[in-house]
């Protein structure tokens, strides 16, 4: 759990609404903010707004100094593999080029954790890919729908944690994030692509039958797949 969802309510609520506003280019890089100024505007305590400055600070979005203020820092210094950048990027007026960039980091990632997957995966994670693949099937008609959604975060999931390499599935909870997204924002059909239903499947049976190359293939297709579709909107 990230500290920005260990927030209290209130404090997360603020944390929401700033740490969006400055992805979203409400406060430029470079704007000074004022603890106090923000505390007034918020109806928040100032205890409220340092616990949530310091939420912030650990995603690179503010740098926090004694006498200067609250200073908000350059995209460069974010943390773009953070679910709540993500999520602030994709609510955003820039979604459709996070959601390319994303895809971009997908198509290095998703394919080398299928190959190594074929290797890697053990009897439970084989059936889980095999599972995740029939539920997405299952509820293709309701491809916009939560159950759909579940079962395509769950074979995402399970395909990194399967390549048997930690730092890759580390970074399950950012493709998660844009599958969430792409539901939240309205681009998933109501009726899923049978070829990205052919695809998992494709990838899901590659790994149980040890097939490093075809499981490889297939995901970069996932990836390729969902980009057009997303662009071509």
């Amino acid at each position: 759990m990230t500290d920005a969802a260990r927030l209290a309510p209130v404090h997360g609520g603020l944390s929401e609404r700033l740490g969006a506003a400055i992805v979203h280019g409400e406060y430029p890089a470079g704007t000074r903010l004022l603890s106090g100024d923000i505390a007034s505007a918020e109806g928040v305590s100032r205890s409220a707004v340092r616990e949530v400055v310091r939420v912030l600070e650990t995603l690179g979005l503010v740098r926090s100094r004694r006498k200067a203020g609250i200073e908000v820092q350059p995209a460069s210094e974010w943390d773009l593999f953070s679910p709540e950048v993500i999520r602030w990027r994709l609510a955003g007026p820039d979604r459709l080029r996070q959601l390319h960039e994303l895809s971009q980091l997908r198509s290095a990632v998703e394919p080398l954790a299928a190959r190594l997957a074929a290797g890697a995966a053990d009897d439970g994670q084989r059936a889980g890919l095999t599972q995740a693949a029939h539920d997405m099937a299952l509820h293709s008609h309701a491809a916009d729908g939560a159950a759909y959604l579940e079962a395509d975060l769950r074979f995402h999931r399970v395909l990194l944690q399967a390549s048997g390499n930690p730092m890759l599935a580390r970074l399950a909870d950012a493709v998660e994030s844009v599958l969430v997204g792409r539901t939240q924002h309205a681009l998933m059909p109501k009726d899923a692509n049978p070829e990205a239903l052919r695809l998992h499947r494709d990838v899901a049976f590659a790994v149980a039958g040890r097939d490093a190359t075809t499981a490889g293939e297939a995901a970069a297709r996932i990836v390729i797949e969902a980009d057009e579709a997303v662009q071509g909107l």
